[in-house]
């Protein structure tokens, strides 16, 4: 690396210890950044023994064999099962049949029960005609277990509502709607048999957009690629630098995740604990594993530092510039912040994004590649950096990408777009993976929405790029993503409890016990001892001690 990048690096923190201290010819920045630049990774905790409570066998994935029947079955509203004070009404135009259901309320007790024959097993394309003034969420529930949230339409008209791909079993079954803050018209739903599940493609090509990417990213991207439709690969999120919550998923289900997803911050004064979590990254994939790393940025802000909207005073609005900064070196950029030619929340995020490049470098010159996810949940404004809508968030995405690409040389990471929605759609030439985050209310299983989000994300980004979840609240079912054809690349499950309890036991209220060993367990999913086994790694905790191995790059082989 160029030694003018180095000490780019060095400088990143600023004076003292704010971004925004004042910075002019008789202000020398103090170098507090440092870059490690050891081959191999240091153990950051004693080893543990870790025990599973048993072993399990393998779990085939299976589903009821699915027979394609065409139907276009019409319900009307008004002669369905009306609950907690729905009423049939005729005042409104062009509704179907009698009538149409309102007087639902606001307090989401009232709801519509439809009696359904569905004449075979297969997915179907469930649509419903609702009028409402304003935008209203409506449950969508299938006898007793929820099938998916929507939110209506406010042009006050009568508007098809179509949720796309949901598997239903013949027979007679409940259908249950029930809106939850608010008026509305239902007029009826419609049944029809789904035909878009063939759209998918899983023939990403696995070619990174970093052309200049290193050997180790090149070939973790291959794997993914060549493997990408046949598995869902494990992953679990950590918390503080060392592995309580991977270790509780092996002792509960007798696996451990293929990916260690964790957090990288900028530190306020000490860097101890960002390089515990450099550490505890590189660590997993000298023992074998993939290491995917987020990045919740604190706003560069030297009044309130948060990373909600709500908690910082920071405008990313007030940082974009046309200039062309993204190659230049620190000296530089203090020059043009000096002369008031970039602002300061500007300049402050450059100091960021050089820090956090000085952590990327750790791993770089220890050969680790990294799947890199910054800037989560793009599309909301919810993070300071998508609060001032989708151009600031794009300008921020593409100098982060450009920093660390050409100035930085960063090549070990492949770069995941979390942006959402194609409203925040970013060059396609900046990214390889596109994800989602993917919560639900209370609710263990994604109904529709497992293929409704995975449909849509391909529509938008297209078939030669990966689809994967980035976080979850609970673990997929490997059964209903084979069954659906939504097999994303892999999932990360959020940490804290989500997965473990206050005494560091496993959690079952967002995944049961048994869901999870069946999902560890599945023929469906990748775990760490059968992503070892096909790329041929051998860890670097369970070689001899006279044969260890002297870098990362020396532990990984190409997959066959």
């Amino acid at each position: 690396m160029d030694i003018r990048k180095i000490i780019a690096l060095a400088c990143a923190a600023g004076a003292a210890a704010s971004a925004f201290a004042a910075c002019d010819k008789k202000n020398k920045m103090t170098a507090s950044v440092p870059i490690v630049e050891e081959t191999t990774a240091k153990k950051t905790t004693e080893p543990t023994t870790t025990v599973p409570v048993e072993t399990f066998p393998d779990y085939p994935v299976t589903y009821p064999e699915i027979e394609k029947k065409t139907s276009g079955n019409l319900y009307e509203a008004e002669k369905a099962e009306l609950k907690g004070g729905a009423k049939t009404a005729t005042d409104l135009p062009e509704f179907s049949g009698d009538g149409y259901v309102t007087g639902f309320g606001s307090e989401g007790k009232a709801s519509v029960v439809f009696d359904i024959d569905v004449p075979s097993n297969q997915h179907y394309d469930l649509s419903l005609n609702i009028s409402s003034g304003s935008a209203v969420t409506c449950r969508l529930k299938l006898g007793d277990e929820q099938l998916t949230e929507f939110r209506t339409t406010d042009n006050g008209k009568f508007t098809y509502i179509t949720i796309y791909g949901v598997f239903l079993t013949k027979g007679k079954q409940k259908l249950e709607i029930t809106p939850e803050n608010g008026e509305m018209c239902l007029d009826y739903l419609k049944i029809e048999n789904n035909t878009s599940l063939s759209d998918i493609s899983y023939d990403a090509k696995g070619e990174l957009v970093n052309k200049k990417a290193g050997e180790s990213a090149k070939e973790l991207m291959s794997f993914l690629s060549e493997n990408y439709g046949k598995y869902m690969i494990t992953g679990q999120y950590a918390y503080g630098g060392d592995n309580s919550e991977l270790d509780l998923i092996y002792r509960t289900t007798g696996k451990y995740p293929v990916i260690r997803f964790s957090n990288f911050e900028i530190p306020d004064e000490s860097y101890d604990a960002s390089f515990k979590e450099v550490d505890a990254a590189a660590e997993w994939y000298l023992n074998g594993g993939i290491s995917c790393v987020s990045w919740y940025w604190k706003a560069p802000s030297d009044k309130k530092k948060g990373i909600r909207t709500e908690d910082t005073d920071f405008d990313i609005s007030k940082a974009v510039t046309d200039k062309e900064i993204a190659e230049l070196t620190e000296e530089e950029l203090r020059e043009l912040y000096s002369k008031g030619d970039i602002s300061k929340e500007c300049y402050g995020l450059l100091l960021d994004i050089d820090n956090m490049a000085g952590q990327l470098t750790s791993l770089k010159n220890r050969g680790v590649p990294v799947l890199w996810r910054p800037l989560p949940e793009g599309c909301g404004d919810w993070y300071w950096w998508g609060a001032k809508g989708s151009d600031s968030y794009k300008w921020l995405w593409q100098l982060i990408y450009d920093r660390f690409t050409k100035y930085f040389e960063l090549d070990n990471l492949i770069w995941i777009w979390n942006g959402q929605s194609n409203s925040a759609m970013v060059d396609k030439r900046t990214f390889d993976i596109a994800s989602v985050d993917l919560y639900l209310s209370g609710e263990k299983d994604y109904g529709s929405r497992f293929y409704e989000e995975f449909a849509a994300v391909q529509k938008f980004v297209g078939s030669n790029k990966l689809i994967a979840i980035s976080e979850c609240g609970s673990v997929p079912d490997m059964d209903a993503a084979f069954r659906d054809n939504a097999v994303w690349s892999f999932f990360g499950v959020w940490y804290g409890k989500y997965v473990q309890n206050d005494k560091g036991e496993y959690n079952e209220e967002f995944t049961s016990k048994d869901a999870l060993i069946r999902a560890y367990n599945s023929d469906g999913a990748m775990t760490l001892d059968e992503y070892r086994k096909m790329r041929g790694i051998e860890p670097a905790e369970a070689k001899a001690d006279g044969e260890a191995e002297t870098s990362a790059e020396k532990t990984t082989t190409t997959a066959k």
